[in-house]
């Protein structure tokens, strides 16, 4: 078990390395989701992710000898980038292994914060067992990325300026992956303000540290936009941690996790990562439970692909109404297509896309299809737009708002 003194003690060593991210209250977060809602903006460090805290002081306690012999870590993600930052600052040699599978843009921005870069492998499980050779033949060090008491205690300061910034917090939620975050979050808050309820936060796909917790068995695996937090083995030192001071895990749905991403972009202006949404995604799905409660939400990270990020805008823009898709039939003569354009143009919806289709549809012979993308207002400016289009003769058939994940 570490304790807050440990923690403390990263806070000090860590000092003017790593950023002091700013937290505010969020009025229209919080007038959205019914609690006054405090965001922490992990994603602001320089590797955009809070990983670079448990990092730096993991770094920080080597010996001469493991400095010169260097370290090795197991990532694809956002550990990989932080121990390949703060090794160079600190000009430690450091290796990070991945598996061969690893996106391009996150080999190239770990090497260009000067790392050598292994791939290896085709999962994380091959790549954590060429570590394990690396360290046994060459005498590096392995950087854990959560199972590692200085790596807990080096996260926990998260807490430590959440609670110094706002000490009327009465709840933290905080994505969980492999628990280290929410363990040294949870050790700081307890002994600093034992009132405060921790909840630590996974998806539902990956509900390991729920299971743990809850002595449950549950299945992890599936395809998920939070795969920071989708780990699927709790650590040795984590699941102790978290059953002594975290009050509960939850998890949370991707529908959700999705919405949380929405939100901080549109709301808060800020891009974040599928697992640094995961928090407010809590406050989503368990909505009554935070009720009326001043709630520190942890924004971890926000390294998220740009291509998912567009599909993450596009389906919430879907799911709320704004972007509707109508597959309209209509006589297939000259000056047909313009007519029911001008009518949606005067019903105000601004069409996106037009795909007018004459062959491949169940409709007679001297008619046509034609399928569009309309922007509107909200969902009941679309609906209104639809039954506009109906009283003015046309079949309309509206694609269901909610796609499936």
């Amino acid at each position: 078990m570490i304790t807050v003194d440990d923690v403390r003690a990263a806070a000090v060593a860590i000092e003017g390395a790593v950023v002091r991210t700013p937290s505010a209250v969020s009025q229209t977060l919080s007038e959205v989701l019914g609690a006054t809602v405090v965001v922490k903006f992990e994603n602001l460090q320089f590797t955009a992710a809070y990983k670079e805290r448990g990092a730096r002081n993991r770094l920080l306690h080597l010996g001469e000898d493991e400095r010169s012999a260097g370290v090795v870590a197991v990532s694809a993600g956002n550990h990989a980038q932080a121990v390949a930052h703060h090794a160079r600052l600190l000009g430690i040699p450091a290796t990070i292994v991945m598996p061969e599978g690893t996106p391009f843009v996150k080999v190239a921005r770990t090497r260009h914060l000067g790392a050598a870069v292994e791939l290896y492998g085709a999962s994380l499980a091959d790549a954590a067992a060429r570590a394990e050779k690396l360290v046994a033949d060459e005498g590096r060090t392995f950087v854990h990325p959560f199972d590692d008491p200085l790596v807990i205690a080096g996260q926990g300061t998260v807490a430590l300026e959440m609670l110094a910034d706002h000490p009327d917090i009465d709840a933290l939620v905080v994505p969980v992956g492999g628990g280290g975050l929410v363990g040294g979050m949870a050790v700081a808050a307890k002994a600093i303000a034992p009132h405060v309820e921790v909840v630590g936060v996974q998806s539902e796909l990956y509900p390991s540290m729920v299971a743990a917790f809850h002595h449950r068995d549950l299945p992890c695996g599936g395809p998920t936009m939070a795969e920071g937090i989708a780990v699927t083995t709790v650590g040795s030192l984590t699941p102790a941690i978290v059953a002594a001071y975290v009050d509960d895990v939850v998890s949370v749905s991707e529908h959700s996790i999705e919405d949380g991403v929405n939100l901080f972009l549109e709301i808060e202006k800020v891009v974040a990562e599928g697992a640094g949404a995961a928090g407010l995604a809590a406050l989503i799905d368990y909505r009554s439970r935070f009720e009326g409660r001043t709630v520190g939400v942890v924004l971890t990270g926000g390294n998220i692909d740009p291509r998912l990020l567009a599909s993450v805008i596009m389906r919430g823009l879907v799911r709320s109404g704004r972007l509707s898709r109508m597959r309209v039939a209509l006589d297939d003569r000259p000056g047909a297509l313009a007519r029911l354009t001008a009518l949606v143009a005067d019903a105000g919806g601004n069409i996106v896309e037009v795909f007018h289709q004459r062959l491949f549809a169940d409709i007679p012979i001297r008619s046509a299809e034609v399928e569009l993308a309309v922007e509107t207002l909200d969902r009941r400016h679309a609906e209104a737009l639809v039954a506009r289009l109906s009283d003015a003769g046309y079949r309309v058939g509206v694609v269901p708002l909610d796609p499936p994940v």
